[in-house]
C-alpha cells in the first residue's frame, strides 16, 4: 500500500507545483507516485456544487458546516479512486486534504467554535466517513501578500472565470485560515506535520527547492 501525502495551505502557497514537482522528483527516485487533487471540481456530485458556491452561483449562503459536509462527501465520493491509487502506487501526493475542510470552515465559524468544528470534521471524515489519515502532512507557509500574487497566475479554473473565488478574495477569512492550520500543525491533527517555508524574506523560494525539501521528508518515510 502507498504512503499517503497530503500537501496544504492557504489559497496561492504552490500546492499543485509542489505536489507536481514531487511526484517528479519521486519518479526519478524509481518511486511510483500520483496526484490527487481535492476538490473534484466536475467529478463529483459535492465538487461540482462547491464550485458553483466558489463561483458565487448559489443565491444562499452555506454555513460551514453545511460547507464541511460538502468538502467532506467530495473525498468520500471519490474514496474509491483514493483506494485504487493507493494500490497501484507508492506514494498519494494529495493536493489538498483533509485539514483543508478543518481549516477552512473553521475560520467562517463563530468565534471560540473553531477548534469544536475542527474536531468535528475530523470525526466526520476519518470516522464516519472513514477516509483514510495521511502518514505525513506538509504545510507551506506563505505570506498572504505574495500568496494573493500568486493567485492572479494561476490557470483559468473550472468552476469560476473570476480573479479570486469567493474565499480568495476574503482577505480576513484567509488570516483565519493561517491562524487555524497553525493551530492544527501545533497539535498534531492529523499528524506528523511539517513546516515548509515557501517564501525567504518577501520572495518566494525557488520551486525545485520546495519540493527538494519535501522530497526529503517524504524519503524519510520510505526508509522507516
Amino acid at each position: 500500500m502507498a504512503v499517503l501525502v497530503a500537501i496544504e495551505g492557504a489559497d496561492g502557497v504552490g500546492k499543485n507545483t509542489a505536489a507536481n514537482r514531487l511526484r517528479d522528483r519521486l519518479a526519478a527516485a524509481e518511486r511510483s507516485a500520483t496526484i490527487i487533487g481535492f476538490p473534484q471540481y466536475g467529478e463529483t456530485v459535492a465538487g461540482i456544487t462547491i464550485g458553483r458556491i466558489l463561483a458565487g452561483e448559489v443565491p444562499i449562503a452555506a454555513t460551514p458546516q453545511a460547507a464541511a459536509v460538502l468538502y467532506a462527501l467530495d473525498r468520500l465520493e471519490w474514496r474509491g479512486e483514493i483506494a485504487r491509487a493507493a494500490e497501484a502506487h507508492d506514494v498519494v501526493i494529495f493536493d489538498r486534504y483533509i485539514a483543508s475542510n478543518m481549516a477552512y470552515q473553521a475560520a467562517r465559524a463563530d468565534h471560540g467554535e473553531a477548534r469544536a468544528l475542527m474536531d468535528w470534521i475530523l470525526a466526520l471524515e476519518t470516522g464516519q466517513f472513514a477516509l483514510p489519515t495521511p502518514a505525513l502532512s506538509i504545510y507551506l507557509d506563505t505570506p498572504w501578500d505574495i500568496a494573493r500574487a500568486l493567485i492572479l497566475q494561476k490557470a483559468q479554473r473550472s468552476y469560476t472565470d473570476r480573479s479570486y473565488d469567493e474565499y480568495e478574495a476574503d482577505i480576513a477569512l484567509q488570516a483565519r485560515v493561517r491562524a487555524n492550520y497553525e493551530a492544527i500543525v501545533a497539535a498534531d491533527l492529523l499528524g506528523p506535520w511539517r513546516v515548509v517555508r515557501a517564501s525567504d524574506e518577501g520572495r518566494l523560494r525557488p520551486p525545485e527547492d520546495i519540493a527538494g525539501e519535501i522530497h526529503a521528508h517524504v524519503d524519510a518515510l520510505l526508509l522507516n
